[in-house]
């Protein structure tokens, strides 16, 4: 499925109290994460979220500071990771999207977080402003509605 096809994120039924969420940004391409930050906030708003949000100095921060939050004393249900990676003429691209990808997971899988992802990985910045839009499809808002989906399935089987 394409950006343009994707259906418009909707907040699911949240049991229990309204969630407790980090956001860890990288806005090295600021625009791109703000208006990623903007939809996703906007649906976290949506089912009465507290939301704290991070900044990072880059994509490859982002596993870090996930590893880092979970040290602190503040208790969060869920985290959502914004960040864009658009490709240069060398390889670092895709190391550090590799990289920032598999921190990402092997920390949310170690620790049975609930994670939604929002790491563009592209071409090109119109690429990036296309998913990263204030109308229509966005991925910040695609990535709150997954770590909302996976903190209600924690509910659901006694996990949270």
């Amino acid at each position: 499925m394409s950006t343009a096809d994707a259906i418009a994120p909707v907040a699911p039924v949240m049991p229990g109290v309204a969630p407790r969420v980090l956001l860890i940004r990288a806005p090295y391409y600021r625009a791109i994460v703000d208006g990623m930050t903007a939809a996703a906030t906007a649906l976290l708003g949506e089912v009465n979220a507290t939301v704290e949000t991070i900044d990072v100095a880059g994509a490859f921060e982002l596993p870090q500071a996930l590893r880092i939050a979970l040290r602190g004393t503040t208790r969060f249900d869920g985290f959502v990771v914004l960040g864009c990676v658009v490709r240069g003429e060398t390889d670092h691209y895709d190391y550090i999207c590799d990289s920032a990808m598999n921190g990402l997971m092997n920390v949310a899988v170690q620790f049975g977080l609930c994670l939604g992802t929002a790491l563009l990985t592209v071409d090109t910045i119109a690429q990036a402003e296309a998913r990263s839009a204030e109308t229509g499809p966005n991925k910040g808002a695609e990535a709150a509605v997954a770590c909302l989906k996976q903190i209600a399935l924690a509910r659901h089987l006694g996990a949270a």
